[in-house]
């Protein structure tokens, strides 16, 4: 799952990196709004995090932007302003939840966990789809309870497919999870790997099906 924390205190950004990551979280860094936006244009995310004190603008007006563009995400507000008036226009503005400085991690990483499990049911929990088993918070993948070896990327693949499985995932959409800045992932490159991840998967009652012009979709075999 990845997180985009919109945050310019760098010693903060930091330390909530390193422990989101610890936690099995991907973590992209924006220290202003703008460069948050042209993030968002171009990559995908599963969260964001929102300090209000940014260099370029308020926070709040960020948040109004995000959702006036329809931006799905849950978002959770990190900031100093800690009034009951600040967290009520918060919500109103479109926040999922508001969180005040200074904060424990712990309650901040239960916050995350919350906001995820409502938002997409299951993170949290074992995936099971014919043999084959996901933890995604500890990236375990097995069959029949024996450990399953994949690259990196073959598992970025598969965890975005499981996360999703019964519905369809865009070939953009998969590109654009397992892309890092420098690293595009191109469309060939998406169709090697659902390949390979085919020829895995099949013996163990899964498959993954073409949806012509819409992208893949991850089920249990009939067989």
């Amino acid at each position: 799952m990845r997180i985009l924390l919109i945050e310019d205190d760098a010693v903060l950004a930091d330390g909530l990196t390193h422990t989101l990551s610890g936690s099995g979280y991907v973590v992209t860094v924006a220290t202003s709004g703008n460069y948050a936006q042209q993030l968002l244009t171009a990559q995908d995310f599963d969260l964001i995090v929102l300090d209000l004190g940014l260099p370029d603008m308020d926070g709040l007006e960020l948040l109004r932007k995000l959702r006036h563009r329809k931006v799905p995400l849950p978002i959770m507000i990190l900031t100093a302003r800690d009034s009951v008036n600040d967290r009520i226009i918060g919500i109103e503005q479109g926040a999922d939840d508001y969180m005040s400085k200074p904060f424990e991690l712990k309650e901040l990483e239960a916050r995350i966990h919350g906001l995820i499990r409502r938002c997409y049911g299951g993170f949290n929990d074992a995936i099971v789809l014919g043999r084959l088993t996901l933890e995604p918070r500890n990236h375990r993948l097995s069959v029949d309870d024996q450990p399953l070896t994949l690259s990196a990327r073959e598992y970025g693949v598969l965890e975005i497919l499981l996360l999703q499985a019964g519905k369809v995932v865009s070939k953009d959409r998969i590109a654009q999870r397992l892309s890092v800045d420098d690293d595009a992932l191109t469309d060939n490159a998406v169709e090697i790997y659902i390949h390979r991840l085919r020829k895995r998967l099949e013996p163990y009652g899964v498959v993954i099906r073409t949806v012509r012009g819409l992208g893949y979709l991850l089920e249990a075999s009939d067989e």
